[in-house]
């Protein structure tokens, strides 16, 4: 018999206990060890029954355990002690503050920080997998740095999928339902104590509404969007239902939530909380796009609404002309648009265009259209910023990140290398600019160190360099090396990691005694699995999404050596492997599939296991036990790879393809590099041929490095029985990669790099009713009219002869119209560098060249320079117009370039 409805009746705590409720509704107790010991002190049962949840456990801990809490003044001075250490993180000044004092301008006031999932904690299951992640340890990052986010996301009742295993080691998925009660979320309620709410309007007459869950993280507040309301019709209550469900019409109206829906939960948030209104948004992957949309909507409303006002005060008073003048005041389209894109930063995670979510243009225009337009916005405007307007694009398709870019005038990729391959994927968007000039720089991400740092390797540290400069260096790794722990012994280094092995070599006996119980084994068929794993074995790891470039099978490509490398008679190593498919994806449970047959047999199975249902809390485990990290994407598909870095901080060496953070990091005594078949092949298909020639090959490359150089190093001890070469190379890996892959570095750059400047140009572009937009979108659209017209009519160089010698020049002169444009509106450049057989220019340096004079007869103004020739071999320029101006983020901003024709380079050429 199932119940009509379901809801939670939640303990009264005792008054003296009441800091409890407050402690397990911040989400800062998921990464403050000393907040989880005292909760796990409750009851050590039900903290483990409820999976270390404070809000399940306050939920059910005996009456009796809380009366005899609520006398123990022991654990009430411990509860005092950290309520006040609460309130002194979320008041007290951090980073950011100090950064706001000694700054020549205020940086922005509030930044809103929009995902479709968020990672935060086990307890909190909002995330599949690494893009949640990370946007999690950038809230954590955020608020241990003082950092004003505000982070959006969406409410989904089912989470992502729970896995499990048939017997024949199949993926099955389950959806388990999600009570907001049972979470540390409250709801944000309006002053009358109704829940506040939001509203979509939809085609024919229907709308989307959402309540608002707030999580806090630390400092950061999470809001997130809930459709499973009353007020919905049945379709519109499933849209947040699950992450990333349903077909292409349900994922549109989630992103549509996601980002119209998201700024008006923001706007709600500020208004009820007094909270500062934002100057920077930042979308984390297109998904969130819309809200671009809907700002220019807020400016664009708000001019009509006062415009409106003040011509019904005039008119009244007779005055037509004044209010008629004042017209075109506030911003229209346009100028709204210029002011959105100042203040807003997108961030792309995928390598490839597969990845970017696209949905038919119809579908859009019909979302956008009608009755369900946004007032001021015209549905072929929003159709014009999604348009696959370059070569090979799909004039049918609506590309999301083509919006996200558009409407951003800042953008970034999430590593050096993946800064390289935004650049040439996205070339498009600037025709006539070189990949290299793209304007799309890269921040590396980072992870969290307190979450995803062991206690016990905390615990090293801080008897080293002490307790709270190991917290600071955790927190913002502002050293470029970890200094102090050089001096930590070689013995306790591989104690620690003894121990840590052996901690999950536990773990992982319990999770597959679950697994093969769930697939249909019996109690007395699974006396093997006490004796899987060894704590004295080299254990390597690899847990991920298994999507098939991350190539979860490539040590499956020839089993025999495999199985040489598990069974070594002296050198053998173990494998523990974890991750999950989508649920749509039946080519990666084939994969699954295909590892776990190959982990069942009992000839192996006590040296390679597969855990099923990889989530943070596995995670916790997995990277402070392993002794190497695997990583083998095909290259350069991988953004950037983080699970790397949380190993790195707990001592694991990498063992990688150089892709993604590995690529710029890997330094050849932090672990090893697994060479690529062919590092010039760029991206290939990975059902080709090709692309299995090259499996075969890097697997073999793989087992040769495991084999000859990694079992071999580990397993090499001195008289002391220790590996005193692998030490030094955790050793190293601590000091030098730990200040690097944190999460403080990350936001500390953004805050530096792209939110400072968004927040300064996004002043400026509002100031005096936004009068700076206006112009700047007044001057674009002069701009573009005119260009047509701008040519490089003639390009004359004059040298000291034939022979060209370093460090001699060459004078130009250049010829160019500028049809109705002036010299202040352009930037004439003279480009050089080395060239290739096609003449190609790279390591490109650019010479302004300044004009002389005014127009010729023939309107044609005369740019003048002098190019250094400061390199030897072949060496060649080119000369080009851009459009110029102070609020451009990027000369290449417009997409417009004019270079000369063939004709007008007589006398420039190569010089060789």
């Amino acid at each position: 018999m199932k119940a009509i409805r379901r809801f939670t009746v939640r303990t009264v705590l005792p008054e003296q206990l009441q800091p409890l409720h407050e402690l397990a509704l911040n989400l800062r107790w998921s990464w403050h060890p000393e907040t989880r010991d005292l909760f796990r002190s409750v009851d050590p049962e039900v903290w483990a029954a409820t999976g270390e949840d404070p809000v399940r456990l306050l939920g059910e801990v005996p009456a009796a355990r809380l009366a005899a809490l609520a006398a123990d003044r022991r654990f009430l001075r411990r509860l005092g002690d950290l309520a006040d250490d609460l309130q002194e993180y979320l008041t007290g000044p951090r980073w950011y503050q100090s950064r706001a004092e000694d700054g020549p301008t205020p940086p922005p006031a509030a930044i809103a920080y929009f995902s479709p999932e968020y990672g935060i904690a086990a307890a909190l299951p909002q995330y599949s997998g690494g893009l949640g992640i990370l946007a999690g340890d950038h809230l954590k990052a955020a608020s241990d740095l003082g950092v004003p986010l505000i982070g959006v996301g969406l409410f989904y009742r089912h989470g992502y999928f729970r896995q499990s295993l048939n017997r024949d080691g199949w993926q099955q998925e389950r959806y388990p339902l999600l009570d907001p009660d049972e979470l540390a979320v409250s709801l944000l309620r309006e002053p009358d104590g109704t829940p506040s709410r939001v509203d979509l309007a939809l085609p024919g007459g229907r709308t989307l509404a959402a309540r608002i869950w707030k999580a806090q993280v630390g400092r950061v507040p999470l809001l997130l969007l809930d459709s499973d309301i009353e007020a919905n019709s049945p379709a519109e209550r499933d849209v947040t239902d699950r992450l990333y469900g349903g077909g292409s019409e349900h994922r549109l109206l989630q992103e549509m939530l996601l980002g119209i829906g998201g700024v008006r939960a923001v706007r709600a948030y500020c208004r009820l909380t007094g909270h500062p209104a934002p100057e920077v948004f930042h979308t984390n992957e297109g998904h969130a796009g819309f809200l671009g949309i809907e700002r220019i909507r807020e400016l664009v409303a708000d001019r009509c609404a006062d415009r409106c006002a003040e011509q019904s005060a005039d008119r009244a008073a007779g005055r037509e002309a004044e209010a008629a003048g004042r017209d075109a005041e506030g911003p229209d389209f346009a100028a709204a648009l210029e002011a959105v894109r100042a203040g807003t930063l997108f961030t792309t995670h995928t390598p490839v265009p597969a990845g970017i979510d696209r949905f038919d243009r119809e579908l859009v225009a019909r979302h956008f259209g009608g009755d369900a337009a946004l007032p001021g916005v015209p549905a072929d405007q929003v159709l014009a910023l999604g348009a696959e307007t370059w070569p090979g694009g799909d004039p049918k398709l609506f590309n999301m990140a083509a919006m996200g870019l558009r409407l951003a005038q800042r953008a970034n990729g999430v590593s050096t290398l993946h800064g390289e391959v935004s650049r040439a994927m996205f070339n498009g968007l600037w025709p006539g600019f070189d990949a290299a000039e793209v304007p799309i720089t890269s921040v590396t991400n980072g992870v969290h160190a307190a979450t995803w740092i062991d206690p016990a390797v905390v615990r090293l540290g801080a008897a080293e360099i002490g307790a709270d400069r190991a917290e600071e260096a955790m927190t913002t790794g502002e050293t470029r090396r970890w200094t102090g722990l050089e001096r930590i012994g070689n013995t306790e280094i591989w104690d620690l990691r003894r121990s840590l092995r052996a901690q999950l070599v536990d773990e992982a006996r319990h999770r597959l005694r679950a697994s093969w119980r769930q697939r249909g084994a019996g109690e007395a068929e699974l006396g093997w699995v006490s004796s899987v794993l060894d704590p004295d074995v080299l254990t390597i790891g690899f847990a991920r999404r298994v999507p098939s470039y991350k190539r979860l099978t490539l040590m499956l490509r020839d089993p025999d050596r495999l199985r040489g490398l598990l069974l070594h008679p002296t050198r053998p190593v173990q494998i523990v492997v974890a991750g999950k498919a989508h649920p749509a994806d039946d080519g990666g449970k084939r994969l699954i599939q295909q590892m776990v047959a190959f982990a069942d047999d009992p000839a192996v199975r006590h040296r390679i296991v597969f855990l099923p249902d990889y989530d943070m809390d596995m995670a916790r485990h997995l990277y402070p036990g392993c002794d190497v990290w695997l990583n083998n994407p095909l290259r350069p598909l991988e953004a950037c790879g983080t699970s790397g870095m949380k190993a790195a901080l707990n001592g694991c060496l990498n063992l990688s393809v150089l892709d993604g953070w590995w690529d710029e990091w890997y330094d050849g005594q932090n672990g090893w590099a697994i060479p690529t078949a062919d590092e010039g092949a760029g991206v290939l298909d990975p059902d080709s041929g090709e692309a299995e020639r090259r499996d075969d090959i890097e697997a073999a490359a793989l087992y040769d490095l495991i084999e000859e150089q990694v079992a071999a190093r580990f397993y090499d001890r001195a008289g002391d029985g220790l590996p005193h070469r692998w030490i030094a190379m955790v050793r190293h890996t601590l000091v030098t990669l730990g200040p690097k892959v944190l999460a403080g570095r990350m936001v500390r750059e953004y805050v530096d790099r792209l939110y400072a400047p968004a927040a300064l140009a996004q002043r400026e572009l509002a100031a005096g009713g936004h009068r700076g937009a206006r112009e700047l979108a007044a001057w674009k659209a002069k701009v573009r009219a005119a260009w047509p017209a701008v040519r490089v009519e003639h390009v004359q160089a004059e040298g000291p002869g034939e022979a060209q010698e370093l460090g001699s020049a060459l004078e130009l002169r250049v010829q160019v119209a500028l049809g109705a444009l002036e010299p202040g509106d352009v930037e004439v450049q003279a480009v050089s560098g080395r060239v290739d057989e096609t003449d190609g220019i790279s390591d490109a340096a650019v010479l302004a060249l300044k004009p002389v004079g005014g127009p010729d007869l023939d309107g044609r103004t005369r740019y003048e320079g002098s190019l250094e020739l400061a390199r030897t071999g072949p060496f060649g320029y080119t000369v080009r117009v851009l459009p110029a101006h102070p609020r451009l983020a990027s000369p290449a901003e417009l997409g417009l370039v004019a270079l000369p024709a063939e004709s007008a380079g007589m006398d420039a050429g190569l010089l060789r």
